[in-house]
């Protein structure tokens, strides 16, 4: 059976550049212009990065809401909450009150405004809450990346909104018209629910039962798990609120951002305490559940350094407790960190299994999954997750400046070989000072992509997005109803009709995603490696 599969893999690589397309549009005379004019300017930097940024996108499924906000932004909230900060560390910390009401900073913490006047200080918190510089630290880059979020989180507090309007606002001028965001929105009602009596009399050991599970969550059901649920729904309520007040949306003056269709992530957190990992599982699953009318949280993922003590000594309790969760709420989506880990990080062994116990615990997409060839049986692996179609958020800035992957040594074209869906995204993009353009650019860069390629990256976007509804490639009568889809024509509104009776939002942001490339294809691109004309 191993020689089998070894064969059929050979083949595959023989064969890479042939890529299923039955149920998506038929090459079109402009999409070929596009890629000879894309190809004609691959080698220049410049002339790539006008392109990219105007190429259509689709969605970002990997990004953590915290991470995705520029160094500058935190620092110009650290002095609206009158935040203090160490000069020397850098760490923001709330200030004091003096009897005037005053903010007060006890030394050597300075107010975290005086920065607007001071350069030094200034410069130094954008290097320390982001990757800029960090080459100068004396720190490792995966160090030096997972110590910024301690370092800046207060400027966060109370900012879930500002967020929210941030990164759709960004999202919006990259092109792109889907997110998911990764965030916890717990407070009081999920810290008492911790603290009753009745949670805490279950013990939790590292080999637990399948019946702990169900009782410890059957405690978290009666004790406090309501009301954790009620309040994460007010914070994301107040958030929504926000964002649309600060994008003006609705309004003559409205940000393009407001167009940008946000759904969340409840982030669990792997590297806290196995009692605090289970319930934020449970409170995730139950949030999607109760919240199901407004279908915004659509999946659950877990987050924190996968190499840390408590990350890879709790890993297959983490995996037993999703598995089970995921049985008790099959209609809940799963996308898991995975392979976030290379060698000499952790021990050998540590590479062997992580990926693979993902998608048994139930994960239908993996994010990152560097160390997936490092696996037991890695081929197999990947043509499992092929034949399963596990996409693979890639994250390759990221992989970059944590892990020092980079070129030949990223596993994307294995993934790709093998047929396994993969989709690029942004990961932190404000702490690794990046976007979703330059992840583009970093494809075609330093992973030799094509346009097509890339093009396929941002359909598979939002075909594995956690959205209601049928694919638009999956509707069966999709060729009857909008043969100008599988021709590459230009679309009707006929279509767009059919495409909204169909109820799904799913097909409806692939509709949208269409008629963009549609739209960007149209230009008249000149072959001389010129900008492209546009039409008078």
């Amino acid at each position: 059976m191993r020689r089998n599969f070894t064969v059929v893999y050979l083949l595959v690589l023989l064969c890479s550049n042939v890529v299923p397309a039955a149920s998506q549009p038929a090459a079109s005379f402009t999409e070929a212009r596009t890629a000879r004019y894309f190809d004609s300017i691959r080698e220049d930097p410049n002339l790539l990065v006008a392109f990219l940024l105007q190429m259509p996108k689709g969605g970002d499924l990997h990004s953590h809401l915290a991470g995705a906000i520029y160094a500058e932004t935190l620092i110009d909230w650290a002095g609206q909450q009158n935040a203090c900060v160490d000069p020397t560390t850098y760490y923001l910390t709330p200030s004091l009150k003096l009897a005037t009401n005053d903010p007060y900073c006890p030394a050597p913490t300075v107010l975290a405004e005086t920065a607007r006047k001071n350069t030094t200080l200034y410069r130094g918190m954008i290097d320390a809450y982001s990757m800029r510089n960090w080459q100068l630290s004396d720190q490792s880059g995966h160090d030096h990346f997972f110590d910024t979020f301690d370092k800046f989180g207060a400027a966060t507090h109370g900012n879930t909104g500002a967020m929210l309007a941030h990164t759709a606002a960004r999202a919006a001028s990259q092109k792109e018209i889907y997110q998911e965001l990764m965030f916890t929105p717990t407070g009081k009602a999920f810290g008492d629910m911790l603290g009753s009596e009745a949670v805490k009399k279950i013990p939790l050991p590292d080999d637990a039962p399948t019946e702990t599970f169900t009782r410890l969550r059957q405690a978290y059901l009666e004790n406090g798990m309501g009301a954790s649920v009620t309040e994460a729904i007010a914070l994301t309520d107040s958030a929504e609120e926000i964002r649309q007040k600060q994008l003006k949306c609705g309004s003559g003056q409205a940000d393009p951002g407001c167009d940008v269709t946000q759904r969340y992530l409840f982030q669990v957190l792997r590297g806290l305490s196995k009692e605090i990992v289970y319930a934020q599982m449970v409170l995730g699953f139950e949030l999607a559940m109760a919240d199901k009318d407004k279908r915004r949280f659509v999946g659950l993922n877990m987050v924190m350094p996968e190499d840390y003590y408590v990350s890879m000594h709790d890993f297959p309790l983490h995996m037993r407790m999703m598995q089970y969760l995921h049985s008790q709420y099959p209609g809940v989506h799963i996308t898991l960190h995975a392979g976030e880990l290379v060698e000499g990080l952790v021990p050998p062994e540590g590479l062997r299994s992580h990926v693979r116990d993902s998608v048994e615990a139930g994960s239908e997409r993996i994010g990152h999954g560097v160390d997936v060839l490092n696996e037991t049986n890695g081929l197999e692996l990947l043509n499992e997750m092929a034949r399963k179609k596990i996409m693979v958020e890639i994250c390759l800035t990221s992989n970059d400046v944590i892990l020092g992957v980079r070129g030949k040594e990223h596993p994307l074209h294995d993934y790709m070989k093998a047929g396994v869906p993969v989709a690029l995204a942004t990961d932190d993009e404000g702490v690794s000072r990046s976007d979703m353009t330059h992840e583009y650019l970093r494809g075609v860069q330093d992973q030799n992509l094509t346009y097509l390629q890339l093009k396929s990256m941002a359909r598979n976007s939002l075909e594995y997005a956690f959205l209601q509804g049928e694919s638009l490639w999956n509707d069966p009568n999709m060729q009857k109803q909008c043969p100008e889809m599988q021709k590459g024509g230009a679309i009707t509104a006929q279509c767009g009709n059919y495409v909204a009776r169909s109820g799904s939002k799913k097909a409806a942001l692939q509709f949208e995603l269409e008629k963009q490339f549609r739209q960007f294809e149209s230009q008249p691109w000149i072959m001389n490696g010129m900008a492209p004309q546009r039409a008078k």
